[in-house]
C-alpha cells in the first residue's frame, strides 16, 4: 500500500488544499451577481469548473517548473519522483476537458471564457510566469475571467455590474501573485525566471504589489453602489479582507529591502486567507451575508489548517525550514 499512498499524497500536495477553495468561491461570487435565481446545477458548475481549472493549472505549472523545482524545491512531487511528469500532464489535461464539458453543459457561450482561461493557464505556466509584471497580470486576468464565467453559468451574458468586481479580482490577484514571487528570488534567478523582484528588486516589487492591492480595495469600495442585495454584509466582509491585507503588507513594508523567504511566505499565507474573505464579500453582495458566512467559515478553517500543516514543506526544503532560511538582500535597492 506504500506506493498508492505515496502517489495519493503527491496528488494532494499538487492540489494545494489551502488554495483549492478560492476559485470556486469566486465562481459562486460571479453566479450571485447574475441577478437571477440560480439552480443547484448552475451553482455546481460555477464552483466546479473554476476549481478544476485551478487544479489543472497546478499540474501543468508543476510540470513546466520541474527543472526549476529540481534546483530550489526538490521535495516537490515531480522532482522528488513521487509524481511522474506524464501523470501530471495527463491529469491536467483531464481537468481541462472536464472544464470544457461543464461549460458546454451550462452555457455554450461560456466555453469561450473557459477556453480563454485555459489558454491563460498554459501561457502563464509555460511562458509568462517568469516574464516580469505581465506574468503576474495574467494571474489576475484568470480570476477576473472566473467572475465572468460564474455569471455566465447562470445567464447567457454576464451583467454589467459584474465587470467592476472582475476588475477587483484582476488587481487583487496580480498583487497576490506578485507577493508570491518575493520568497523565490534566488531560485528564480538561478532558473532564469525574470520575475519582478529578480529584475527590479524586492523594494520595487513590494511597493508595486501594495499599490495594486490598494487599487483593488478602492475599486471594491467604488462598486458598493452596484451591490444587488446586501450592502452591509458586503462592506463588513470587505473591511475584514482589507484589514487582513493591511496586515500582510505591513509585514512586507517594514523591511522591503531585506526580506527573509519565511516572512514573505507568511505574508502570502495571510493573503491566501484574505482572498477567501474578499470572495465571500462578493458572495454576500449577491446572495446575502448568511450564505456567504456559511461558506466562508469552513473553507477558511480548512485553508488555515492545511496551510499550517503542508505549505512550508511544499515551499522550502527541510534544511531551509530548520533555520528559517536566510535573509535576502535586495539586489536593486
Amino acid at each position: 500500500m506504500a506506493a498508492p499512498r505515496t502517489a495519493l499524497l503527491a496528488h494532494l500536495q499538487t492540489w494545494r488544499p489551502y488554495t483549492l477553495w478560492y476559485p470556486g468561491l469566486v465562481g459562486l461570487a460571479g453566479a450571485t451577481l447574475a441577478g437571477a435565481h440560480p439552480t443547484t446545477g448552475q451553482l455546481t458548475v460555477a464552483w466546479a469548473a473554476p476549481t478544476l481549472g485551478w487544479v489543472a493549472g497546478h499540474y501543468l505549472g508543476d510540470y513546466y517548473d520541474r527543472d526549476l523545482d529540481a534546483l530550489s524545491k526538490p521535495q516537490r512531487p515531480i522532482p522528488s519522483g513521487r509524481l511522474s511528469p506524464r501523470a501530471a500532464v495527463a491529469t491536467g489535461i483531464g481537468c481541462i476537458v472536464a472544464v470544457a464539458a461543464l461549460a458546454l453543459w451550462a452555457n455554450w457561450r461560456a466555453v469561450a471564457v473557459a477556453a480563454a482561461a485555459m489558454a491563460g493557464i498554459v501561457a502563464y505556466s509555460r511562458v509568462l510566469k517568469g516574464r516580469d509584471l505581465p506574468g503576474n497580470l495574467i494571474r489576475g486576468v484568470l480570476t477576473a475571467l472566473t467572475v465572468l464565467f460564474g455569471a455566465m453559468a447562470v445567464q447567457p451574458w454576464p451583467p454589467w455590474r459584474a465587470l467592476p468586481f472582475a476588475l477587483v479580482f484582476l488587481a487583487h490577484d496580480t498583487a497576490s501573485n506578485l507577493v508570491g514571487t518575493l520568497r523565490d528570488v534566488d531560485g528564480d534567478r538561478e532558473g532564469g525566471y525574470a520575475t519582478v523582484p529578480v529584475r527590479r528588486g524586492l523594494r520595487r516589487a513590494t511597493h508595486t504589489a501594495a499599490a495594486l492591492y490598494l487599487a483593488a480595495v478602492a475599486v471594491a469600495c467604488a462598486a458598493t453602489g452596484l451591490v444587488p442585495r446586501d450592502t452591509a454584509g458586503y462592506l463588513v466582509l470587505l473591511s475584514a479582507a482589507a484589514l487582513c491585507g493591511a496586515g500582510a503588507f505591513g509585514l512586507l513594508l517594514r523591511s522591503p529591502g531585506h526580506l527573509a523567504p519565511a516572512l514573505a511566505l507568511r505574508a502570502h499565507a495571510v493573503l491566501v486567507a484574505e482572498r477567501l474573505v474578499l470572495a465571500a464579500a462578493v458572495v454576500a453582495a449577491g446572495a446575502g451575508a448568511a450564505p456567504a458566512l456559511a461558506l466562508l467559515t469552513p473553507l477558511l478553517a480548512v485553508s488555515v489548517i492545511t496551510q499550517s500543516r503542508m505549505r512550508s514543506r511544499h515551499e522550502f526544503p527541510a534544511p531551509h525550514l530548520a533555520d528559517g532560511g536566510p535573509t535576502l538582500p535586495d539586489p536593486r535597492p
